[in-house]
C-alpha cells in the first residue's frame, strides 16, 4: 500500500471525489488532499484526507439491515484525533465497540506527534510516522488479530483488501460499487 497509494490511487481517488455532491466536509477533505498547507490546523494531512475521500466514495453501511450511516460517522470509526495536551484515557473510555481504529495524538490534525492503533481499548504504538503507514498498520491488524471489519467500514476495507493488496480477489464478496470504483481507478 505504501508504494502503490501515491502512484496508482491517490490522484484518481481525488478526481472521483470531485464528482460527488459537494458538502462542506467533502470540500475541506478535497482541499487538504490536493493542496496540503502547514497553516491549516483543522484538516488532516494529504494522505489521510485522500483515504477519507475514499470512504466518501464507498457508501458506508451499518447493521444487519445495511442502513446507511454518514461518512462523518464512519470516519470516527476509522480514525480519531486526540489533542496531545489532554488525557489519553478519555477517548478510550468513551468509545464503544472493539474494532481497531487509529488514535492520532498531536497538537492539530495536521501535526500528529504519536499514532496508536487501538484494539479492545488497548493502545498499540504504531511504528509508522505517516498517516498512510498508520492506515496500513490498521488494515493489517485485522489479519494479525483475526478480526472482522467494522460493519460501517466493510466497503472501504474490502476495497483496500481486493484492489490495493490483491488479497482474495476472486473469493471475496464485493458490492457492485467496489467493482465499479476498482474499474474506474485501475483503467
Amino acid at each position: 500500500m505504501l508504494d502503490k497509494w501515491d502512484t496508482a490511487f491517490k490522484n484518481k481517488v481525488i478526481k472521483e471525489a470531485k464528482q460527488l455532491t459537494q458538502s462542506k466536509e467533502l470540500c475541506r477533505l478535497l482541499n487538504a488532499a490536493e493542496k496540503p498547507t502547514e497553516n491549516d490546523d483543522t484538516s488532516w494531512n494529504s494522505d489521510m484526507a485522500s483515504l477519507l475521500l475514499l470512504l466518501h466514495l464507498l457508501p458506508s453501511t451499518a447493521g444487519r439491515k445495511r442502513s446507511k450511516i454518514s461518512a462523518s460517522d464512519a470516519v470516527e470509526k476509522m480514525v480519531h484525533f486526540h489533542k496531545s495536551c489532554c488525557s489519553i484515557d478519555e477517548p478510550l473510555r468513551g468509545r464503544k465497540g472493539q474494532q481497531p481504529y487509529i488514535l492520532a495524538a498531536g497538537r492539530t490534525q495536521n501535526k500528529i506527534d504519536t499514532i496508536y492503533i487501538v484494539v479492545d481499548k488497548q493502545l498499540i504504538p504504531c511504528q509508522a510516522t505517516s498517516s498512510l503507514g498508520a492506515f496500513d498498520g490498521l488494515f493489517k491488524s485485522h489479519y494479525v488479530f483475526n478480526l472482522s471489519y467494522e460493519e460501517s467500514l466493510v466497503q472501504l476495507y474490502t476495497f483496500v483488501q481486493t484492489t490495493v493488496y490483491n488479497i482474495d480477489v476472486t473469493t471475496t464478496d464485493e458490492s457492485p460499487r467496489i467493482r465499479e470504483l476498482r474499474a474506474k481507478l485501475l483503467n
